[in-house]
Formats: C-alpha cells, sequence, structure tokens
C-alpha cells in the first residue's frame, strides 16, 4: 500500500510581508486648490453674444444711473440712529429730545406762517368734498362734482381734444356772478354733436349753472347744477358743482380774493 502524499507545506512564493498601516490623507494646499479652480474656470466655453449683451447692459446701466445726477450725499441733521447707535442713558437722550423739541416748534411756527387764515375752501377731488373753512374750524362740508377726467376728440374740423379735468393747487374767487349765464364753449357743441354756432348769442344758456357761480380763472367756476343726483362722483367738464343749499352758504360766507385749495 502506497502511502499518502504529504500536503505541501508552501507555495514556493515569498508570502508578502505587513506594510504600514495607513494614516490619515493630508489635505491638499490651497495654492493647488486655487489653481485647479482657475484651469476649470479657463476651460469654461463663454458665448461671446451673451458676454456682449452683458457688457452693453452694464454701459447703459451706468449711463441711466449718471443721468439721473444722484450722488451720495448724507443725512443733514438726521435722527440719531442713523448711525445704527441707539442712544442710552440720560447724556444721549437728553440732547435728542432737546433737539426734536427744538425741531417741533419750528415746524409749528412755519405751519402757523402758512396754514390759511379767515374763510377759505378746500375742495377734495379725490372723495368729491367741498370744505368751507374759518380758520381752524369747518363751516359746512358738502358733497360736490370735480372733473370726471374724460377726453373729448373733435373728429372733423380743428381735430381739437379736451381733458375734462379739474386745476389743482391754490386759486382765489375773482368772480362772483348771481344767475349766471353759461357761454358755452365748442366743446359743449362737439360733445352734444350740434353745429359750433356763429353768433355768440347763440352760446347763451341760462340756469345750468344754478344760482350762482364762483370764478376762480380759466374758465373754471364753483356753481351750482342740475344734476343733484350725481354729486359725490367725479362727472364735471372741470368746474366744480355744488348742490343748492350749499351753494348758498358758500356763497354767503365768501367774498372776492377767498382763497380756494384744490387737490
Amino acid at each position: 500500500m502506497d502511502p499518502l502524499p504529504s500536503l505541501p507545506t508552501s507555495t514556493g512564493a515569498t508570502p508578502p510581508t505587513a506594510g504600514p498601516e495607513p494614516g490619515p490623507v493630508a489635505a491638499p494646499p490651497v495654492a493647488g486648490l486655487i489653481t485647479r479652480a482657475l484651469r476649470r474656470l479657463v476651460q469654461v466655453r463663454f458665448d461671446r453674444r451673451a458676454v456682449v449683451a452683458v457688457a452693453i447692459s452694464a454701459l447703459f446701466v451706468g449711463i441711466a444711473w449718471a443721468g439721473t445726477g444722484y450722488r451720495y450725499q448724507p443725512f443733514i441733521d438726521g435722527p440719531a440712529t442713523i448711525s445704527g447707535k441707539v442712544p442710552t442713558g440720560d447724556g444721549e437722550l437728553k440732547p435728542l429730545a432737546a433737539r426734536l423739541d427744538r425741531r417741533f416748534r419750528e415746524l409749528t411756527a412755519r405751519l402757523k406762517t402758512t396754514a390759511p387764515r379767515g374763510v377759505y375752501i378746500v375742495i377734495d377731488q379725490t372723495q368729491n368734498r367741498l370744505y368751507l373753512k374759518r380758520d381752524d374750524d369747518t363751516l359746512l362740508e358738502a358733497r360736490c362734482s370735480a372733473g370726471s377726467g374724460m377726453v373729448l376728440k373733435e373728429t372733423g374740423g380743428k381735430k381739437r381734444e379736451w381733458v375734462f379735468d379739474s386745476p389743482r393747487g391754490r386759486f382765489e374767487v375773482l368772480a362772483m356772478w348771481r344767475n349766471p349765464v353759461w357761454a358755452k364753449p365748442d366743446w359743449a357743441f362737439i360733445e352734444e354733436g350740434q353745429p359750433i354756432p356763429i353768433n355768440p348769442a347763440d352760446r347763451l344758456e341760462s340756469g345750468s349753472l344754478g344760482e350762482y357761480a364762483l370764478y376762480f380763472g380759466n374758465g373754471f367756476m364753483i356753481h351750482g347744477t342740475l344734476y343733484e343726483r350725481l354729486l359725490g362722483r367725479a362727472v364735471s367738464h372741470g368746474c366744480v358743482r355744488v348742490g343748492r343749499d350749499d351753494l348758498r352758504k358758500v356763497w354767503a360766507n365768501a367774498r372776492l380774493g377767498t382763497r380756494i385749495y384744490i387737490y
């Protein structure tokens, strides 16, 4: 009986020797990172048209900004918190309080010199309200009708155009008429689709302006109306329409030179 072959004790190859354990990977230097980033950036392909468009846009923005004339200006006498520092303590609060009090007294004195005194008329176009005032007291608050803002265009002839707005600003009563007669302007006939009369007498119309009219220039008046149901709405051709009873109170208190403020 043959003996069993013995198992090989070696393959003949040299076994690998164990090396040192891997340690932590050192961080790449910052200069290397920047270099690689720049290389990647250079490799990016830019659209030339996009670059040109961006450059032109920047140029126009710069020109527009320069055209405004805007220049940085620091606040003069601005609030104490403009620096971002909140005043604390009596040493900082008292001077601030004194400065604000002085400013308040200055503005109050200026307001007293500019605020109207005596009888005057205020017209609020936004709310279509008329206020008859004496000093700080309100003698009357009334509904009125200011300009509609509508535009009328002449289709033939001179191709004229009218915008029916009430003026804004400070005015005064230049004339006061009882039972005023309206000399209808051209636009009134064009609006009605009627021929413009040659004879001036054919323009005159009685009764449509109510009992009184207070003229304040450029064809504008405060007057009555045949359409009191529309008071409180902006429907006029630029004059200020007031109801009959309210117009009587305005007439009784107004004088030539009475100031009119319209906003």
